[in-house]
């Protein structure tokens, strides 16, 4: 049975897939046309009260590492830009569905995504804040699991804690896919862009990506370095090694590295207390 057969047979067993806020699907639509002002923009998301802090709290943390303080909606829709924005309110809007979903999984993915940033600010790379996005969302396939695929996600559990094996591994063994696989159908179900899909569904193979290979490596090293670090649950202890390809690609040795980490591990310091 192909990768694709086994996805479709997978999508006949689903309960229930995750939903995306109205709001979010308004915006992405909205953002596409040429039109469209910072104003409207900002009256959208201002319209939800919830999301709008939620927004506010997250362009103001560590995670963005933005100088000075954003205080209003519309002031961040004109600073941080559409692209931004769209990947502000689709990270504040997953929050919800990742910390109900497996315990530890929103702080395995905020790390991820600060770590993605720090590194892409260091290198230089163009528009670090939806790497960051991308990292945030690169588990995402493990939500669908546990919400949608109960009982698979009670046997892959029992195979990692039987067999002492990584996460992706058990689910291999149950489903035929891992969570990288059922990320991609995810997001194209979302309608997200590519320039967040293939980071989200090549993580774990970095060497297989044929476009945004820069992307796809950092966030690839974060989920590594997060999970080194200890920093929340993506579902087993397992610490992967990082491709070679990936950390060549985008010539990690040209940073300094133990200045580096030492930022890392004080950007981190704000994920075990950050709450949305």
């Amino acid at each position: 049975m192909s990768k694709a057969e086994k996805i479709k047979a997978i999508t006949k067993k689903i309960q229930s897939l995750p939903t995306l806020p109205p709001v979010v699907r308004k915006l992405t639509t909205m953002v596409e046309s040429p039109d469209v002002t910072a104003k409207e923009v900002g009256k959208l998301i201002s319209a939800d009260q919830v999301l709008s802090a939620k927004v506010l709290k997250l362009v103001n943390s560590s995670f963005y590492g933005f100088p000075g303080r954003i205080s209003s909606i519309s002031h961040a829709v004109v600073l941080l830009g559409f692209n931004v924005i769209k990947g502000v309110v689709l990270s504040a809007s997953v929050f919800e569905i990742m910390e109900k979903a497996m315990v530890g999984l929103w702080e395995h993915s905020l790390g991820s995504a600060i770590i993605s940033g720090t590194i892409s600010r260091e290198l230089g790379l163009h528009e670090p804040e939806e790497i960051s996005t991308a990292a945030l969302l690169h588990d995402i396939g493990k939500v669908l699991v546990r919400v949608s695929l109960v009982s698979d996600y009670d046997r892959i559990t029992a195979i990692v804690e039987e067999k002492g094996c990584s996460f992706r591994d058990a689910e291999v063994e149950v489903l035929g896919v891992d969570h990288s696989e059922i990320g991609l159908w995810l997001s194209q179900e979302w309608g997200l862009p590519e320039r967040l899909i293939i980071p989200i569904s090549s993580h774990h193979e970095p060497q297989s990506a044929v476009k945004l290979k820069d992307r796809v490596a950092v966030v690839h090293i974060a989920d590594s370095l997060v999970r080194a670090f200890g920093i929340g649950f993506g579902g087993d202890n397992w610490v992967g090694r990082i491709s070679p390809a990936a950390w060549e690609y985008i010539d990690m040795s040209r940073l300094d590295l133990p200045k580096l980490m030492r930022k890392i591990l004080a950007d981190l310091e704000e994920v075990e207390n950050f709450q949305l």
